[in-house]
């Protein structure tokens, strides 16, 4: 067992420790807080840059020290850097202890909304300011200008939509135009033709019909071209008549020749 000499050390020990530790928190928040007044001095100089790495190093510091991060949110805000602002509001908002600080924190946050054009967060933002100081008009000012911008945005968008809508139909209507116009052309070209057939010169028409009975007569009446190796019924008509003549005059000159072998009398008629 240990002896109470080494209790009372331990014991000792751990109150050294405990009280060093908390030298050490005391000295972090004294730095802290000297920080913080260096950046409100460089705040009212409009030196917000400056500003900024003094809060910074304060939330360095103690990082729940609220009045730091809502004054970095301010010279945020003050150079235009409204998102980053937004940040270091909402970490007030969570660690800020009193009602007034945290609707002011969200009373700001409102405002970076605003900026951004963001009306819904704005509006958001304006009623829970509110909710912590439901007395303050400014907050309830603000409150009824976001309401009304977000209206606007609103109706912007629904009659940006709506317009969308209408030229996509503009768009499919004009499209089904195109689609009937060059049908329309195409029948078009057709009648055209038609009419342009049917509105020829009598004369030219007999012309043409007269010149093409003319050659339907000449086709007609032209001899078809003998094939090689083939005869036409009139060549074998042709031939066979001349073989005819041949034959005749070949049997009336074998006739000649008998009547001069051979003398046939002749009776008198006395």
């Amino acid at each position: 067992m240990k002896t109470t000499v080494e209790l009372v050390a331990i014991v000792l020990v751990f109150f050294s420790i405990k009280i060093s530790a908390q030298q050490d928190t005391i000295k972090l928040q004294r730095e802290a807080r000297s920080l913080l007044r260096e950046g409100n001095k460089l705040y009212n100089k409009e030196k917000f840059d400056e500003a900024s790495i003094s809060y910074r190093k304060a939330l360095g510091k103690n990082s729940s020290y609220d009045k730091a991060s809502y004054n970095f949110g301010n010279a945020l805000y003050q150079n235009k850097n409204y998102k980053e602002a937004v940040s270091q509001y909402e970490l007030t908002t969570k660690t800020a202890t009193d009602k007034i600080e945290k609707a002011e924190a969200y009373h700001n946050i409102g405002n970076a909304m605003m900026e951004q054009k963001q009306y819904q967060q704005a509006v958001d933002a304006y009623k829970n300011a509110l909710r912590n100081n439901p007395g303050d008009d400014e907050t309830r000012y603000n409150l009824a200008a976001a309401q009304k911008e977000l209206k606007k945005q609103q109706q912007n968008k629904k009659n940006d939509k709506d317009k969308d809508k209408k030229n996509q139909k503009n768009k499919d209507k004009d499209k089904e135009k195109d689609k009937k116009d060059e049908q329309k052309k195409d029948n078009k070209k057709g009648d055209d033709k038609d009419r342009k057939d049917n509105d020829k010169d009598p004369k030219d028409k007999k012309d043409q019909d007269k010149k093409q009975q003319n050659k339907q007569d000449k086709d007609k009446n032209q001899k078809p071209k003998p094939q090689p190796g083939k005869m036409t019924p009139q060549q074998m008509k042709q031939l066979l008549e001349n073989l005819n003549n041949e034959e005749k005059k070949t049997q009336k000159k074998m006739n000649v020749k008998k009547s001069k072998g051979k003398k046939i009398k002749q009776e008198k008629d006395w």
